[in-house]
Parts: C-alpha cells; sequence; structure tokens
C-alpha cells in the first residue's frame, strides 16, 4: 500500500511540473484571423537581449512542422514551408507578412528565439461571391464562406449586412457546415450596387470578423411609370437611365430596342447599342421606319427613342433589353394614344346631329375605361366605355364643349376635348373672313391700277417730249437751208 502510495504521488508530482511548465508556452499562444487573397502581419515579441540571436518563424499544420523563414541581425534564410515564397520578415519589428493567404496557410504560427516561443493560431475564412460580383438585376447573389484551422472548425453564427447597413434575410446552406457554408439572396436590384459585410461570429474559440465585398447590379435606374399616355401630334420621348457609368461597370455588355405594336404582333427592332469597356455608348438604327429618332451621345448613360409626332399606329409596347454573357434584363414601357374626331366634321347645323369618338390605341391597365362629358353639361350628357374597351362614342345635337378622358380606376390618366360649332356660327366666320379676303383683293387691285396708270402717264409725257424736240429739230434745219439758198 505505501508503495502504491508512492507512485500516485510521483504521477501527481509530474503532471504538476508539466502543468507548471506549459503554462507559459500556452499563454504565449494567440489567436488570429486571415482572409484569402488578403495579407495577414503576425507579431514576433522579442525582447532586446534576442535580438542578436538566431530566430526562426515556424509553421506547423495538424503534425506537420516545417521553417518559413529563419534569421538573425545580419542574414535571412528562407525555409521550405508553403507559404515561403509569399512571406516577408520586415526586420525592424520581425513581424511576418504572409501576402495572397489561402485556406491552407491555416495553422500554428511559432517565432522561436528562446523560450518561451510565441505560437499564433492562423484561422483562415475564404469568402467567395458568385459571378464575381457581377450580378444584372432580379439576378440571385450566392456567398460561399469556408474555413480552416488547426484546430476542429468552431460552428459559426453568419449575418449579412447591405450597403444601409442593414441585416438582410438571406437563405443559409449548412450542408457542408462547419467547413462550408452557402447563404443565398434572391432578386437582386440595381439599387443593391455598393460595398456589403458578412459578419461571422464564434464563442469557442472567440471569432468576431467582418468581411466586406464589393456588388455590381447592372440595371435600370430610377423607373418612370411603365404606361406613358399621349395625345396624337404631341412629341413623346420613351427613356430608360441605365447604371454602368454609377457603379463603375468594367464589363463591356450590348443591348437593343424593340417594338411591339399590339399583343402577339410582330416585333420590330428599331435599334441596337452597345457599351464599351470605356463606358462609351454606341447606337446603331436597325429599322426602316422614319417617324423615330434617336437622341444622346455616346457619353450618355440613357436609352431613348423619340416620336416627334404621335399616331394611333405608333402605339404599344417599348422594350430595352440588356445582355452579358448570354445574361438578359428588360425594362418595358407601354405607350398610349389618344384621338377625338367628330362625324361629319365640322359645324352643327340647326336640327342635325353628329357623332364624337374618342379612341385610345395601345396597351390599357386592367381597370382602364374611356369617359365622353360635356363641360358644365348634366349626367345625361355622359357617355362610359365599358373596361379596357378602346373607344367610345356619343352623339351630339347641340354646341359645346367636351372632353374625353381616359380613367384608371377613379385617376384621370389622360384628357382630350373637342369643341362642337353652331354652323351660322362657323358661316359668320366664313362670312368675315370672305370680306376680309375680298377687301384685301380690291385694294390690291386698285394699286396696281393706280401703279399702272402712273406708268402709262409717264410713258406718255416722255413721247411727247420726244415728238417735240423731234419737230424743233426739224424746224431749225429747214431755217439753215433757206438762209443757204438766199444767200
Amino acid at each position: 500500500m505505501e508503495r502504491c502510495g508512492a507512485v500516485v504521488s510521483s504521477v501527481l508530482a509530474v503532471v504538476l511540473v508539466l502543468q507548471l511548465g506549459l503554462t507559459p508556452i500556452m499563454a504565449q499562444q494567440e489567436q488570429q484571423t486571415g482572409l484569402a487573397g488578403k495579407e495577414v502581419i503576425l507579431n514576433c515579441k522579442i525582447t532586446n537581449h534576442q535580438r542578436d540571436t538566431t530566430c526562426a518563424w515556424k509553421y506547423k499544420y495538424k503534425e506537420v512542422s516545417s521553417t518559413i523563414i529563419s534569421f538573425s541581425k545580419t542574414q535571412i534564410f528562407k525555409g521550405k514551408a508553403p507559404m515561403t515564397h509569399r512571406s516577408e520578415l520586415k526586420s525592424d519589428s520581425k513581424q511576418l507578412k504572409v501576402s495572397d493567404l489561402s485556406l491552407d496557410d491555416a495553422g500554428i504560427y511559432t517565432c522561436a528565439c528562446h523560450s518561451p516561443a510565441v505560437s499564433i493560431s492562423l484561422h483562415v475564412f475564404k469568402l467567395t461571391v458568385s459571378s464575381n460580383g457581377y450580378f444584372l438585376a432580379n439576378e440571385d447573389l450566392e456567398l460561399t464562406l469556408m474555413q480552416n484551422s488547426s484546430h476542429s472548425q468552431p460552428h459559426l453564427s453568419i449575418e449579412l449586412f447591405n450597403i444601409s447597413n442593414k441585416i438582410v434575410t438571406t437563405e443559409i446552406l449548412q450542408d457542408e457546415a462547419p467547413q462550408k457554408y452557402t447563404l443565398k439572396l434572391k432578386q437582386l436590384k440595381a439599387t443593391d450596387s455598393g460595398t456589403w459585410m458578412c459578419h461571422v461570429y464564434s464563442n469557442s474559440p472567440l471569432i468576431n470578423q467582418n468581411i466586406s465585398f464589393d456588388v455590381k447590379v447592372l440595371g435600370f435606374g430610377e423607373e418612370r411609370s411603365e404606361i406613358m399616355y399621349t395625345t396624337v401630334d404631341n412629341a413623346v420621348i420613351l427613356s430608360w437611365h441605365l447604371n454602368f457609368r454609377k457603379i463603375e461597370w468594367k464589363e463591356g455588355f450590348i443591348g437593343k430596342l424593340n417594338w411591339e405594336p399590339q399583343e402577339n404582333a410582330a416585333i420590330h427592332e428599331l435599334f441596337n447599342f452597345s457599351v464599351t469597356t470605356r463606358r462609351e455608348l454606341h447606337k446603331t438604327k436597325k429599322s426602316n421606319h422614319i417617324w423615330f429618332e434617336m437622341p444622346g451621345r455616346k457619353t450618355d448613360s440613357t436609352i431613348e427613342v423619340k416620336i416627334p409626332k404621335a399616331q394611333l399606329n405608333y402605339a404599344g409596347r417599348y422594350r430595352c433589353q440588356l445582355e452579358i454573357n448570354s445574361r438578359r434584363i428588360w425594362s418595358t414601357r407601354a405607350l398610349v394614344v389618344m384621338q377625338v374626331s367628330a362625324n361629319p366634321a365640322g359645324p352643327l347645323s340647326r336640327g342635325s346631329k353628329m357623332t364624337l369618338l374618342c379612341q385610345v390605341s395601345g396597351p390599357l391597365p386592367p381597370n382602364a375605361h374611356l369617359l365622353w362629358e360635356r363641360v358644365n353639361g348634366t349626367e345625361m350628357e355622359i357617355k362610359k366605355s365599358k373596361q379596357q374597351e378602346a373607344k367610345v362614342e356619343v352623339n351630339v345635337s347641340a354646341p359645346g364643349l367636351w372632353n374625353c378622358h381616359l380613367m384608371e380606376n377613379n385617376n384621370r390618366k389622360i384628357s382630350l376635348n373637342y369643341t362642337v360649332e353652331e354652323a351660322h356660327v362657323w358661316n359668320s366666320y366664313a362670312l368675315i373672313g370672305a370680306i376680309i379676303g375680298a377687301s384685301v383683293l380690291v385694294i390690291s387691285l386698285a394699286c396696281v391700277c393706280i401703279i399702272t396708270a402712273m406708268s402709262w402717264q409717264r410713258r406718255r409725257k416722255r413721247a411727247k417730249r420726244m415728238a417735240q424736240a423731234k419737230q424743233y429739230l426739224l424746224e431749225k434745219k429747214t431755217c439753215q437751208c433757206q438762209r443757204r439758198m438766199y444767200k
């Protein structure tokens, strides 16, 4: 029994000695994190009396150990560790800088001069962004987070912050956790372009790491109304603002503008365009239609089509499409054109009637209808069409001002008026115009006569003077001949 007690006491003593010996060494081990593709700087705590001694940075992963760099006051020797060619020693502080980190660089880094050595456990994270961070609007963002360390990988808590520093709810797949996590965010918007942050947290070991990454979403800027309304003969411009300059998009892409006059009708390509890596915009007209124009310069960021004088048959859907690496996105504008007319045209005679027609061309909203109403009229002088009916007629038997409205629910989208005039009023106008025209004609004829008479009178006086001069010369010549005969 005494012998057994002595053995137990000896074992306890050995364990105690080992604990006392290892405690300073373990106390020197630090935890540090790094990001794949970035650089990390590891500190070496060297006292003044150790500066002249030979020291070394060593790397250990699992059970494999190798030297990165050994150094003295005057010499530096490169080792054979995997990251040696990417490592650099700072001569003053003896810090080790490892560039272009990879997941395989995780492990224990030891700066050994004399005991106690300084050991750093490097935990490396790698965040991969789908499509290299370049997206089209409405595409999904997918993040892959991987980790590696010399110890067992901890389970991580992950949060995603957008450009406004607000937490975004994502779908997190943990099928391969804790080594790999996948985060999915659906349907990015053009306004999501900017710097995002992935926050990684763990209690044991304590990890509190922020990983920032850039997201560029190519798309259309501030969206205007999807439906534009105009009347016949008015000018209209349909435009799409692209955000490639604002987000400094570095890749070239192409696009085109299509026009679909009616649903399921043939689609016409009006023009195509391309944006170079220098962010220059070039347009090429593809259609023979002469009723539209392509304003803008190559330094613009806006795709525009201008219609100087809108007509009913110019209505329809105009779609601007962007394409890059077989990925596409588009934005559609609908053009609705309104026209009013009368049958028969002209003034309204007493006792007769005319029909006013209001019609629109183009895709209408679901709850849209047309409405004729007489200004300052009664409820009986209102005519309403059925929903999504493209025209409405009203019979008129009295003069007045009529308005046609395109309504969506209770909202007025566009209006156009027509004035019905009485025939005698119109005849009075015609009579006044005829009198004024006749007066102008008479005055013109009088002026012509006066000018002609004056011209005739001047010619007559000139002829008379010529005859007198001729007679005078003749008489003078006769006188001279008679004098010679007398002599």
